[in-house]
């Protein structure tokens, strides 16, 4: 398959991200042909890899640079990141992912619970045979434990029309941002930097992820299904709040709540009338302040890094979070 576009302003990133995809797809060898199709397809269903991009570059930063053992594990972070999916789409019982169907919609949920099982199973495979250490492994056991907390919190809070803001940005951290800090802290430590350093590219990684999750709770109330690959405001009717409703809701929750208690039983017009609400009452606005102070910090941290060609890709690719359309 052929990567995003986006990655042709990165070459030499660009065909490292393309070795990782092979990496994966060479990995994958099921008997079970319909779960080995279900991964496959997951696997090039045209994800921008944003994650393991990261996880490259910051493999840039240390006197010990192996490209095969960066690339692999690349491929073990897109794995898991994967598998996340998945098993996401199963629970929200999404019929779409990435604008095609989901594999849960196509295969059933049993194949797709094997299909994200075995992309972690693989996950670790690779993080057992290329990690230079136990360290490594640690650092990525407890992210995922990190993740599951996130998600089981987002599940705890389902239709919860209290939900507060630090409740959100708590959930999302583990949920989403979690990864991004694990990308590039691995990145950083296999690559033989100090831990001091692979701690600051952790935290680095923390507030891009923060980013990217509010900057992509904020399309769902500005871009139309055919963008984002996935129906709009479909985790309304999910029962999961994001940024922008909860920013609303704080502003005036008179018009919003009746909706909300509604717990996702919504006609066409009541969902638009929410859209609208949101954009009125400045949750769309205010939310985009955040991802703007989350980014912020970002790059604030990242121009303390090494001047290096790899440091300017880093803000680069940043910066291109806030203006992103899907």
């Amino acid at each position: 398959m052929e990567l995003h576009p986006m990655w042709h302003a990165y070459p030499t990133l660009e065909t490292e991200l393309e070795e990782t995809l092979v990496l994966m797809e060479d990995a994958i060898h099921l008997k079970n042909k319909p779960v080995e199709q279900a991964v496959l397809q997951m696997i090039h269903a045209g994800g921008k890899m944003l994650r393991p991009a990261y996880q490259l570059l910051f493999s840039s930063f240390g006197p010990e640079k192996d490209r095969k053992k960066a690339t692999a594990i690349a491929a073990a972070i897109e794995m898991l990141h994967t598998a996340t999916l998945i098993h996401d789409d199963i629970v929200d019982e999404a019929e779409l992912r990435r604008g095609l169907s989901s594999i849960r919609s196509q295969f059933g949920n049993s194949v797709a619970v094997y299909a994200g099982d075995y992309l972690f199973v693989s996950c670790f495979k690779l993080m057992a045979n290329y990690a230079s250490s136990m360290k490594s492994l640690q650092m990525h056991s407890k992210s995922m434990e990190s993740i599951l907390n996130g998600e089981l919190g987002q599940m705890d809070n389902r239709f919860n029309i209290d939900l507060s803001v630090a409740d959100y940005l708590e959930a999302i951290s583990g949920k989403t941002a979690e990864l991004f800090a694990l990308s590039c802290a691995i990145g950083a430590y296999e690559s033989g930097t100090s831990r001091k350093f692979a701690e600051q590219a952790g935290k680095i990684g923390l507030a891009i992820g923060m980013a990217f999750q509010i900057m992509d709770d904020i399309l769902d109330y500005t871009q139309d299904q055919q963008k984002l690959g996935k129906p709009v405001l479909e985790d309304v009717k999910q029962g999961v709040y994001s940024l922008p409703l909860i920013l609303a809701l704080e502003s005036d929750a008179t018009r919003l709540r009746p909706l909300l208690e509604k717990r996702g039983n919504l006609s066409q017009a009541e969902q638009h009338l929410i859209f609208e609400l949101v954009h009125d009452l400045g949750g769309v606005t205010r939310a985009q302040d955040f991802a703007k102070e989350y980014t912020d910090q970002a790059l604030k941290l990242i121009k303390k890094l090494p001047a290096t060609a790899e440091r300017d890709q880093l803000a680069q690719l940043t910066e291109t979070i806030l203006s992103r359309q899907s």
